[in-house]
């Protein structure tokens, strides 16, 4: 006969209302405890970077100040920003630019924005209520007069307000602007590779005219085209074995004028827009991402002048992916459909007449950003005799160096003629 099971154990008892408080209390004591100690993690470790910061930006200034010129140096920050889909929150964030904001709230968001970021509020030509949105009020414009126009036909003026980051001359084959120092980019890939540039470098060193080279398929007048062969247009009329090509490279502060005036009177004949990535371009990322500007998205002009070559490449940067030409109004960057690699080919348009393009006169006003970025400017000035040493002295002179801020119309540079 088995033996009778053993009855089950009885349960156990609730423990008593005092020790179930108790338990409740400390429950609540360890989440409070666990919740404050995270935030002040998160909060020291974003002092311990904010203090660092600091003290790098101390260091850069103290540096430049005993005249050591700061070097490219890659940070992780500069790789997590390859992580992060910029050119769709600059979308975002331009929508949320165009957001009708109330008028009795204009003038105080306004000034606020202006105190951060130094903007001189008696420049706008209309009051603050008029200025629907943010956008509306970054892309302002200015009252007549505010920029005056340097009226001497020997020099090249500034196309925006911003500060002059790098400037300098190029020399010989593979031609490269200085990003900053320890690292350069070439200006073919910053222009294209079908840039007329080109011609103009290699005619420079060698003092002898080019072969003219023209598409097969150049009898076919076509006001646009999308490049994929990038095919190279030589004209030895319109180059002078005396001249020097130059550049110069300047940064607007989001609180800056943000239109783009033309630097000369010249005739635009072509118009390539490159999409890319959308990265910051202040100093601190000028020194840690590489290839800052032929990565980002920018739209480039180019045609000549009395002198020669000239071009204006206006970047575009993280929220500033908006690059619009009044001279071709329907043109579009940062687009939703946008690819970014670097296999996709340009766009390119060429202005009508071909060989004559579009006319523009110094000072006027060609392009605009919706907020702070970059323009580079390229050009072809005159030149002198060579040296003795070898080396080319030049008739140009710049009349800014890098850290100056510039203004629409003032003097980048001038020369003068026997």
């Amino acid at each position: 006969m088995a033996a009778p099971r053993p009855p089950p154990p009885a349960p156990p008892l609730p423990p008593p209302p005092r020790l179930r408080r108790l338990r409740r209390r400390r429950r609540r004591r360890r989440r409070k405890f666990l919740l404050p100690g995270a935030s002040a993690a998160v909060l020291l470790m974003l002092g311990v970077l904010h203090a660092k910061r600091m003290y790098d930006d101390k260091q850069l200034v103290e540096r430049k100040e005993q005249g050591i010129e700061p070097e490219f140096s890659p940070d992780l920050k500069a790789s997590f920003l390859r992580l992060l889909p910029l050119r769709s929150m600059s979308r975002v964030w331009g929508s949320l630019m165009e957001v009708e904001v109330p008028v009795f709230m204009r003038p105080a968001i306004y000034k606020a924005w202006a105190r951060a970021f130094h903007s001189n509020l008696q420049e706008p030509a209309l009051p603050l209520e008029e200025y629907p949105s943010l956008q509306a009020f970054f892309i302002r414009s200015l009252k007549e007069g505010s920029r005056p126009i340097d009226p001497d036909p020997n020099c090249l003026v500034s196309p925006v307000d911003g500060k002059v980051l790098r400037l300098g001359q190029l020399r010989g084959p593979g031609t490269m602007i200085e990003q900053v120092k320890g690292f350069s980019y070439p200006v073919s890939s910053l222009l294209g590779a079908s840039s007329s540039l080109h011609d103009a470098t290699e005619e420079d060193i060698s003092g002898e005219p080019t072969e003219q080279n023209v598409p097969e398929s150049s009898n076919a007048k076509s006001w646009w085209r999308v490049s994929v062969a990038s095919p190279k247009l030589r004209d030895r009329t319109l180059l002078s074995p005396k001249r020097g090509i130059f550049y110069c490279v300047l940064y607007l502060h989001p609180g800056d004028y943000h239109r783009v005036h033309s630097p000369v009177d010249w005739s635009i004949f072509k118009r390539r827009h490159f999409s890319g990535n959308l990265f910051p371009t202040n100093e601190r990322a000028v020194r840690t991402i590489r290839n800052l500007y032929v990565e980002n998205e920018r739209v480039v002009l180019e045609g000549q002048w009395k002198e020669g070559f000239v071009a204006i490449a206006a970047v575009g940067a993280t929220n500033v992916g908006s690059i619009k030409l009044l001279i071709e109004p329907e043109l579009r960057t940062n687009g939703p459909g946008s690819m970014i690699l670097h296999s996709q080919p340009y766009d390119e348009r060429v202005y009508e007449p071909e060989g004559t393009g579009m006319m523009v006169k110094k000072g006027q006003e060609v392009a605009g950003f919706n907020m702070g970025s970059t323009v580079v400017v390229v050009f072809e000035a005159p030149l002198s005799k060579a040296r003795e040493d070898g080396t080319v002295s030049s008739d140009f002179g710049f009349c800014v160096k890098a850290g100056d801020r510039i203004r629409v119309g003032e003097a980048i540079g001038r020369w003068s003629r026997s």
